[in-house]
């Protein structure tokens, strides 16, 4: 029980945190120049809009995390011995912020970008020894397959830095990257709940994130005020592939490959889709396309706000059957899977349907209103010309009157 308040804590620190501090952040953007400015069509706000949102993020989630560990010293308590794990995360993810932090004031080349990933990605491999060790396979007795350090490390490291530019991908709407991070690491938390032998790191830091992202999400949802930029994207995408590989992946049975893969299916899948997508249409990975899931429902005729809801529910589905296969089984995770979607997938088709409705509804009470309009000036005119004509016909009587006098005399 003890370990439980430790965790509300940690969340909510991060939350209050990250909070107050987005609206600093956004001050800070603007007076850096950070700011991104719509020029092409793949980006749907259309006026300048501050970065560096994902500070804020990042400071809940160091606060929150610092305060864990130092009262965890103070008070004695033993049930946190990832004192090595958590050393190195922090060294790696203040390097990938930093990276961002960069990039968001002055963008820099995709060479680059790869060199300082994988930089952050080997300090935490050196520091704290975070790597993939095995993998599942149906063909072995105990269900996977323990890989040797040359398949290991290049391994992690495609991991990590494949789920970090997966966070960036997915960025492209408002609140959309925030909520499903918030989305992955409640559900990755949940597991490690579920799962006694992962241990409280992956608890105590998936707490404190999901507390980090929510705290930023009310500045973020549209309209935004704010966008977390490539600081907040990189951040997020480089803890929690961390924090699945340390927690997730070395748990020892047939499906464990499997949780990590389905909490963070959405920008995952979305991922390969777009590498497969350019290197088809012969463009570089690291370019910048309209394809992605978002632009594809936003296409459709779904506007932002319900885009990003079925975007929500999609990742919520998805979470939740990394939940069920760690507590039932893949079988129960399976059949969640499959029924969940069916709702999810009818559901956007007829959002659609609801909003080529609400905008026909609106046009036509648009047009009677103009009709009516243009009836009411209709009449307002024949009455201004009614009253004139009269006007007219009495100035003529007028006239003539004294007319007939003069000429009587």
């Amino acid at each position: 029980m003890y370990i439980i308040y430790e965790y509300i804590i940690s969340f909510a620190i991060a939350f209050i945190v990250s909070f107050s501090a987005t609206p600093i952040a956004r001050k800070v953007a603007f007076k850096l120049g950070a700011v991104d400015i719509p020029k092409d069509n793949r980006r749907m706000h259309r006026k300048p809009i501050a970065l560096l949102g994902g500070l804020a993020i990042f400071c809940g989630f160091l606060l929150s995390v610092m305060f864990t560990v130092i009262s965890s010293k103070i008070t004695g308590t033993k049930w946190l011995q990832s004192y090595k794990l958590i050393t190195g995360l922090l060294a790696g993810t203040s390097i990938i912020t930093l990276l961002g932090f960069i990039d968001d004031i002055k963008p820099l080349s995709a060479k680059t970008r790869l060199f300082f990933q994988v930089i952050a990605t080997v300090v935490v491999i050196f520091i704290s020894d975070i790597r993939i060790e095995r993998i599942t396979n149906p063909f072995s007795a105990v269900g996977v397959t323990e890989l040797s350090w040359y398949i290991s490390y290049p391994l992690t490291i495609l991991w990590v830095i494949g789920m970090t530019n997966a966070f960036n991908f997915i960025d492209g709407l408002d609140g959309l990257a925030a909520g499903v991070s918030t989305i992955s690491s409640l559900s990755l938390f949940l597991v490690a709940m579920l799962t006694p032998t992962v241990g409280p790191f992956a608890a105590i830091i998936t707490a404190a994130l999901t507390g980090a992202t929510l705290g930023f999400l009310p500045f973020n949802f549209h309209p935004a005020k704010i966008f977390m930029g490539s600081t907040g994207a990189y951040f997020l995408g480089f803890t929690l592939s961390m924090v699945s590989i340390e927690g997730m992946f070395k748990y020892y049975t047939a499906i464990s490959i499997a949780i990590p893969i389905l909490a963070l299916g959405l920008p995952l899948f979305d991922t390969i889709f777009a590498i497969i997508r350019r290197l088809l249409n012969g463009k570089p990975i690291m370019s910048a396309d309209r394809g992605h899931l978002h632009h594809k429902l936003v296409d459709m005729g779904l506007s932002q706000k319900q885009s990003v809801l079925v975007l929500y529910l999609a990742s919520a589905v998805l979470g939740l059957c990394a939940i069920v296969m760690a507590d039932k089984g893949a079988l129960s995770a399976i059949i969640l899977l499959i029924t969940v979607s069916i709702f999810v997938i009818a559901g956007a088709k007829y959002m659609v349907e609801i909003t080529d409705a609400k905008e026909y509804n609106n046009s036509t009470s648009v047009g009677n209103g103009k009709e009516a309009g243009n009836e009411a000036l209709s009449a307002f005119e024949n009455i201004k010309i009614d009253a004139s004509e009269n006007k007219n016909k009495a100035g003529a009587n007028i006239i003539l009157k004294p007319a007939k006098k003069i000429s009587n005399r």
